[in-house]
């Protein structure tokens, strides 16, 4: 992976890392969403050690999270390894939805219910949820609080799978509706952006807690 530092003569390379959390202690397999009190399982917890591990030959000089427990759980490893304290952007936070607190598997819980099934009207905005380009627009807000924050260096930001999937989308210049069993976004993964000056020039994808399935949901 691309490590940042300054070009003499050029404008500032940087690299942002948006690392999704680990996986979650949810036995219920619920869609939790923004609910507190979710934490990392025992597997999630040594997921973020092994991202702090992959980055610790790293140029990190900023630590950035969502507000949610299962985020700065993930972000502790990674600034403990680096000497720093972790920041706190609430533009990193899970994707507001109407089905939180529900079970939403295919067959099974909210989604068979009739009831809600207006909710569902217009899967491109989303109907059920915060709109795609709201959520593109407030993780790049933060991206770019990270990058000149690190400018010249590494920025790690912790944050969860459809706004990570939703921003990468976006600076990719594709559309934002998608199908989720789609996405490349595993738990703990890495999508660095890296950037010269304030232009990103490039995407670099890595998993280093291994591959998960997008599917599987309550993770």
């Amino acid at each position: 992976m691309p490590q940042g530092s300054p070009t003499q003569g050029s404008l500032p390379r940087t690299i942002v890392h948006l690392v999704r959390h680990g996986e979650v202690h949810n036995p219920d397999g619920i869609l939790y969403g923004r609910l507190p009190g979710f934490r990392l399982s025992e597997t999630g917890q040594a997921q973020a050690r092994k991202v702090a591990s992959a980055l610790s030959g790293h140029d990190v000089t900023y630590v950035l999270a969502s507000p949610l427990q299962r985020a700065q759980e993930t972000a502790a490893p990674v600034a403990e390894a680096h000497g720093l304290t972790i920041e706190t952007d609430d533009r990193l936070i899970e994707a507001g939805n109407q089905f939180e607190g529900l079970r939403v598997a295919v067959g099974d819980g909210a989604l068979s219910r009739p009831r809600h099934w207006s909710k569902l009207r217009d899967p491109f905005t989303p109907s059920w949820g915060e709109p795609y380009l709201e959520i593109a627009h407030r993780m790049l807000g933060a991206v770019h609080r990270a990058r000149a924050a690190a400018e010249g260096h590494e920025a790690v930001c912790v944050s969860h799978q459809l706004p990570v999937w939703t921003l990468r989308r976006f600076v990719q210049g594709q559309r934002l509706w998608h199908d989720p069993r789609r996405r490349q976004c595993g738990l703990a993964s890495l999508t660095s952006l890296v950037f010269e000056g304030d232009e990103i020039v490039d995407m670099v994808y890595s998993e280093p807690a291994g591959a998960s399935d997008p599917r599987v949901t309550g993770a």
